[in-house]
């Protein structure tokens, strides 16, 4: 699948954003999306795993949780991250990536999604969160 994100940008502390991410594949059952970040001088990280199906759900890193907030359109092919209350240490290229269907909410007990677990990434957008 192929994915393409947009809706990066600079903002200031507290701001809002929101990412898109377009899949290619129109089943969304085919694939599971996930959202990353990779801050300057840091490894990139796993924060936000969109569950697909009504027995899952979706998981969020904790340093995000209660502030961002995953989506799907009602096709299924595109994924947004709301961004709220934005701190700068948000500030990161945020990548969309596809992998297999998976089981999302299981990343609560290992509290790190492997980048392997991924296939398809996007070209990352970058957010810069700065007064």
């Amino acid at each position: 699948v192929q994915l393409v994100e947009s809706g990066g940008g600079l903002v200031q502390p507290g701001g809002s954003l929101r990412l898109s991410c377009v899949a290619s594949s129109l089943d969304s059952e085919d694939y599971t999306i996930a959202w990353f970040r990779q801050a300057p001088g840091k490894e990139r990280e796993g924060i936000i795993c969109v569950s697909s199906t009504a027995n899952d759900k979706t998981y969020y890193v904790e340093s995000v949780k209660g502030r961002f907030t995953a989506s799907t359109d009602n096709f299924g092919n595109t994924v947004y991250l709301q961004m709220n209350s934005l701190k700068p240490e948000d500030t990161a290229v945020y990548y969309c990536a596809a992998g297999p269907p998976m089981y999302c909410e299981a990343f609560y007990y290992t509290q790190h999604m492997r980048l392997s677990l991924f296939g398809s990434w996007g070209q990352g957008t970058q957010v810069t969160v700065s007064s």
